[in-house]
């Protein structure tokens, strides 16, 4: 895939910051996508101790939900752990296992933020940028913001808050589980977002996209 916003990735923590922030006012937070017949699920592992960064994308079909294809790579761990600055850390293989796949998606679906994030740019909305791809940020855990209590029931949300604005959604895509924190990463608005996303769900709290791409990037027996 063509990366169609490149920076360097040898940053200090203050730069890759600015970096961030410059790159918030590119994100597009309404819907500019085409027809998703390709959703792809993007997932890191770590290798000897976080030394080698293992970046595993996982490409189904839309609606069915069907594997289709998939890629890993490997690269030496060149950024050190920061929390908000992961990105940094993760991205530079997610685009090697990105530049593996025979044809590109229509949609990422990344594990971790997309805007809900301090500086409105997680890692989904990071890479979406890099690849001008649409992505959506579907963490497990909330890094930034506040919300209300989340209904019990099958694909109810409540809004997740900074600041006076919605950042994402706290999703219940499975009654009686912990809900997930979806947000917009780039080209796609957050109700389409919960879409997609409760789309990608059968009866597992995280999407088949995330679970097909957590297999490879962090199970003993992965390979290229």
């Amino acid at each position: 895939m063509k990366t169609e916003f490149a920076h360097p990735w040898d940053l200090e923590p203050a730069a890759a910051m600015a970096l961030q922030r410059d790159g918030r006012a590119r994100l597009i937070l309404v819907d500019r996508l085409g027809p998703v017949r390709r959703v792809a699920g993007i997932d890191v592992g770590f290798e000897d101790g976080g030394a080698v960064t293992r970046a595993a994308v996982a490409v189904l079909n839309y609606p069915g939900l069907e594997l289709l294809e998939t890629a890993l790579a490997r690269r030496p761990t060149a950024f050190p752990y920061v929390p908000g600055l992961l990105s940094f850390r993760e991205l530079p293989a997610v685009l090697d296992a990105l530049e593996r796949l025979r044809e590109a998606p229509d949609l990422l679906l990344c594990d971790g933020q997309g805007i809900a994030h301090p500086r409105r740019f997680g890692i989904a909305s990071h890479l979406g940028l890099l690849v001008e791809v649409p992505s959506i940020g579907v963490a497990k855990s909330r890094l930034y913001g506040q919300h209300d209590a989340v209904p019990e029931a099958r694909g109810a949300w409540t809004p997740l808050r900074a600041t006076g604005e919605v950042i994402g959604a706290v999703l219940r895509t499975r009654t009686g589980v912990k809900p997930l924190y979806v947000s917009s990463g780039h080209r796609v608005s957050l109700e389409t977002a919960v879409d997609y996303v409760m789309g990608c769900c059968t009866r597992y709290r995280l999407p088949e996209t995330t679970r097909h791409a957590h297999r490879l990037a962090s199970g003993p027996s992965a390979k290229d």
